[in-house]
């Protein structure tokens, strides 16, 4: 083949390559067809969270998700309480019977309940033991507990957890107000509970009360999503808290998913999975450089999801960050949004979702293309509009896209395939035609 036979048929396998192409339509792994996803999120509703973190968030125009306790909140319907028997027979009955396997749920449960000041520390101690797999020496300092309450070591009174007492000034109508101007709001129980440790109707109450309220306050859109307290993927504690709500943000288990946790030191980058979601958690020992590489990384591979999580702010809170470090932080996100999509952790989940469980189908006639958009899942919670990518022909320089009431016009954009037009689609509502506009 002589070199002008070469290139004539090159020539023609491009042109084949392009006209092939037309109409040609995915969905793209993040909206608006970023190279990844940011998720900014807050734990315990610190009042100094709205007071100082908010603004500058609204400032740069940053979504967010809250998780919230809501049993301390003024006008909670569930306040923190003891389901269950008399906390006087427990007590009674520690005097005899040891903390076993039997008996230690329950006893964990009233813990906090029994009338006395420092009982916290003891129910915290023990859980913390619990959920590192310590069962017996967990017992033991639950047995500790109901030993100094008989014997009158302990003042009676009651108290909040910490967490609980520094979200005083959080109000529902504040966060009525926050809801409205687009931020995210989440369950993250009634008293910041130590899940694992509760026997089972505990258990409901914390998760589902919680939920109750949000919704009777909020509506249904923010009940999708929550955090169990102090981020534990513990078996028992998710046994009982994934039926109860849509995704949890302390683990996923959708099987395209890889979950590597705040406390996991996994690296994001050789998972083969279509999506990671690769939560960081901004303390007092990180850098702000540190912070930084997360966002690169994030932007170095198509399918990492960064979930951010924060905590105290302003001297108030766990793993206190100062509002300036914060604010310059966030400028960096901000500056690197032409790569990164930053959404609130519920669009983000529903996105993956909707676009895992949907399926595209595109006809061309004529002068026009057909696209049929569609998702299994249940519309009235996965309504997130999908970022198509549609290839159109070489002759269209302007494009109308038009999908039930709503109509765009668009100039194409091109790669190695051939014209292409990005744009936002909604599931489930209908044929999205495609018009030459010129």
């Amino acid at each position: 083949m002589n070199k002008l036979s070469f290139y004539l048929l090159f020539f023609l396998l491009v042109l084949l390559n392009y006209d092939n192409a037309n109409g040609q339509t995915e969905i793209t792994k993040w909206q608006d067809g970023k190279a990844g996803a940011v998720s900014i999120t807050y734990d315990d509703g610190s009042i100094n969270q709205f007071r100082y973190a908010l603004p500058v968030m609204k400032r740069l125009q940053l979504p967010a998700t809250f998780y919230i306790i809501t049993g301390s909140i003024p006008g909670s319907a569930f306040k923190g309480k003891f389901i269950g028997r008399p906390v006087e027979e427990i007590i009674a009955e520690t005097a005899t019977v040891p903390t076993n396997a039997d008996n230690y749920y329950e006893r964990a449960s009233a813990a906090k309940y029994l009338g006395y000041t420092g009982a916290n520390a003891y129910y915290d101690s023990s859980a913390n033991l619990y959920e590192d797999g310590k069962e017996m020496e967990a017992r033991k300092m639950m047995d500790e507990l109901y030993s100094k309450v008989r014997n009158g070591s302990l003042k009676k009174g009651t108290e909040l957890s910490d967490e609980q007492a520094q979200e005083n000034g959080l109000t529902w109508d504040s966060i009525k107000l926050y809801a409205s101007q687009g931020y995210d709001f989440a369950s993250h129980t009634i008293t910041h509970a130590h899940i694992a440790v509760l026997d089972t109707a505990n258990i409901f109450y914390e998760l589902e009360k919680s939920k109750e309220d949000i919704k009777n306050h909020l509506g249904e859109k923010y009940i999708f999503t929550a955090e169990i307290p102090f981020g534990i993927e513990h078996t028992r504690a998710m046994k009982y808290s994934l039926p109860v709500y849509a995704s949890l943000r302390n683990l996923m288990t959708d099987p395209y998913m890889q979950e590597i946790n705040r406390g996991y030191k996994t690296q994001p980058g050789s998972s083969d999975k279509e999506y990671v979601q690769w939560q960081r958690g901004g303390t007092t020992k990180t850098s702000l450089q540190l912070m930084k590489s997360w966002v690169d990384t994030a932007m170095a591979h198509e399918n990492i999801w960064l979930v951010l999580v924060f905590h105290g702010v302003d001297g108030l809170g766990y793993e206190v960050l100062p509002h300036e470090l914060l604010d310059t932080y966030f400028q960096y996100i901000k500056k690197h949004e032409d790569s990164l999509w930053t959404a609130n952790f519920s669009d983000a989940a529903k996105y993956m979702r909707e676009r895992m469980h949907a399926s595209v189908k595109t006809d061309k006639a004529g002068d026009r293309i057909m696209v049929q958009l569609q998702h299994s899942l249940d519309t009235n919670v996965y309504d997130i509009p999908l970022t198509l990518k549609t290839y159109v022909p070489d002759e269209w320089k302007k494009v109308d896209i038009k999908q039930d009431n709503y109509q765009q016009q668009m100039h194409p954009k091109k790669d190695n395939k051939g014209n292409f037009i990005l744009y936002r689609a909604n599931p489930n509502k209908g044929a999205i035609v495609l018009v030459s506009a010129g």
